[in-house]
């Protein structure tokens, strides 16, 4: 699997997936870095077949309408720590990853994960 962070979520996260053995960039890491728009992360989704990794509720709707991004992993767990929010994700991964099998849609709270269809 191959992710694409977001850029109001933290670079240290990519570490967990590519640890993991995935593909993880951040939008850092790209030309335009935190001004790279959400079109722009769209594109690059279905050109490298990325999963997008966002708190931003925009890409809910363009996957809901439109199907872009294809694979969408939602972060609702309101203002928490970087710290916080890396060990939550480093938790879940697993079953991230096996719900990404069959589901386009997920999203973690402070709480669970939640597959949307």
């Amino acid at each position: 699997m191959k992710y694409i962070i977001d850029a109001q979520l933290p670079k240290s996260i990519c570490w967990i997936f590519n640890s993991r053995g995935f593909d993880a960039i951040h939008t850092d890491d790209l030309p335009d870095k935190a001004r790279t728009t959400d079109d722009q992360i769209r594109e690059i989704s279905i050109r490298e077949d990325r999963i997008v990794v966002t708190k931003d509720s925009d890409f809910i709707n363009s996957h809901l309408i439109i199907g872009v991004p294809t694979k969408l992993l939602i972060i609702t767990t309101g203002n928490i720590s970087n710290n916080s929010l890396y060990n939550l994700l480093a938790k879940n991964i697993e079953q991230i990853t096996e719900l990404f099998e069959e589901h386009n849609l997920l999203e973690l709270n402070n709480i669970e994960i939640i597959a949307h269809n």
